[in-house]
């Protein structure tokens, strides 16, 4: 048995399988936009009833994730998150037979949003529980794999689409993504007494708090207004992105040899996973508020730099880049905050409730910039509202997150050492 203030080697091998079963269930979000034309053709569904599917998917990934995460607190992370991979490449394997967009809302849209969300709540929850020293990095990595997982099967399902149609696309990468989450999800187990070390760092952790309890608390849902806005805020730039690409007139233009466009969402996508272990570290070192004042103000930064310099081909790529860099870190860093405060035995089921705000900003995020495009003619009311929520988040984090977590976690120590104190005097 490890001793106190060490650590089981095997946490670093549920580390690399919770990163390769995310990377496995990252492709029906990330490459989804690859098969809506050939859907379209299978179903005769208009391209706006195609896209539904989509939103089915991240609704029932996100707005679900409270009782997804209290069935793998249940049953145990093994067998939900293979439930969970199964289900995701079942998904694409029975939507290569639809004929009509309610099946496909049924087999790509329930299924891979079901088991994605499974998979995504789980495999965090366990990471905050085998790594309680190191809980923003080991997040942000498996994070991270979510993030950039598709990369490496883009160039791939684009050939077999060219050369074998959508049908067979969706049942050999389905087999093949389903097959590795299943057999990563085996090797998964929760850590047995004395495999995590005792943290040694100053900042404080939390006793374990029941969903229920922690539902009653104000630093609960400070969080989850903070996640909400920062998810509203990214996704009404991010979702929007070709749009303005497009409407800024740099979509086309040539950057060292390669399109601006799809130049950038390359560098995005690598800096979207890059920032999740990246500032997780960093929180891990100086502290969780500290980190999000200085990530969400980067990110206001970068979209305020992005208005001015829109028209320039060039900066429009980095500067987009940026913005994805001071974005994608709220996935490590607020599930990471979540545990610390709240505890690790319900840090799954914990977070299902957290990462409902992930689903609000899917939902506000894109008609809400599209709405205000419209109404106004300009681009320009969208990055100012982006702007105001992702400074206003970090001074959250800074003036009241900060100062509230302290006090509640000062209290909590104080009613321990009351309780060891008198379990002495007996």
């Amino acid at each position: 048995m490890a001793s106190p203030r060490t650590a089981s080697p095997t946490r670093w091998i549920q580390l690399l399988l919770g990163l390769v079963i995310m990377m496995a269930i990252s492709s029906p979000q990330y490459v989804w936009t690859l098969f809506v034309k050939p859907f379209q053709a299978a179903t005769g569904a208009a391209l706006p009833t195609v896209q539904i599917t989509f939103s089915v998917l991240i609704v029932l990934q996100t707005l679900f994730s409270p009782a997804q995460g209290w069935l793998v607190d249940s049953f145990g992370p093994k067998t939900l998150v293979a439930v969970g991979a199964a289900l995701t490449g079942l998904g694409w394997i029975l939507s290569a037979h639809v004929e009509d967009v309610f099946m496909l809302f049924l087999t790509y849209g329930f299924f891979c949003g079901v088991g994605t969300g499974i998979v995504y709540v789980g495999v965090v929850g366990l990471m905050a529980r085998w790594f309680p020293d190191r809980r923003g990095f080991a997040i942000g990595i498996v994070a991270a794999g979510y993030g950039m997982g598709a990369m490496l099967t883009t160039f791939p399902i684009s050939s077999m689409l060219a050369s074998s149609g959508a049908p067979m696309t969706l049942i050999v990468f389905g087999v093949i993504l389903g097959a590795v989450g299943v057999l990563a999800a085996l090797g998964l187990r929760e850590p047995r007494p004395g495999e995590t070390p005792t943290p040694v760092v100053k900042r404080a952790h939390g006793e374990d708090v029941a969903p229920a309890n922690m539902l009653k608390t104000p630093i609960f849902w400070l969080m989850f207004a903070m996640m909400a806005m920062m998810s509203t805020g990214g996704l009404m730039v991010t979702s929007n992105f070709a749009n303005f690409a497009h409407d800024f007139g740099v979509a086309d233009v040539l950057v060292l040899g390669l399109a601006a466009l799809p130049f950038a969402l390359t560098v995005d996508r690598l800096l979207n996973g890059f920032t999740r272990p990246f500032f997780g570290w960093l929180s891990d070192r100086i502290g969780r508020e500290n980190t999000m004042g200085l990530a969400f103000g980067l990110e206001a930064a970068a979209i305020l730099l992005l208005l001015l310099f829109s028209r320039n081909a060039p900066g429009f790529v980095v500067l987009s880049g940026l913005v994805f860099f001071g974005w994608g870190e709220i996935f490590s860093l607020f599930p990471s905050t979540l545990a610390d405060t709240f505890g690790s035995r319900y840090a799954t089921t914990n977070y299902g409730f957290l990462y409902i705000a992930q689903g609000v900003g899917s939902i506000l995020g894109g008609p809400v910039a599209a709405a205000m495009r419209v109404a106004t003619g300009s681009w320009t009311p969208v990055f100012g509202v982006a702007v105001a929520m992702d400074i206003a988040t970090a001074m959250l984090a800074l003036f009241a997150l900060k100062q509230m977590r302290a006090a509640y976690l000062g209290a909590h120590r104080s009613l321990a050492s009351a309780r060891l104190a008198s379990a002495a005097s007996r």
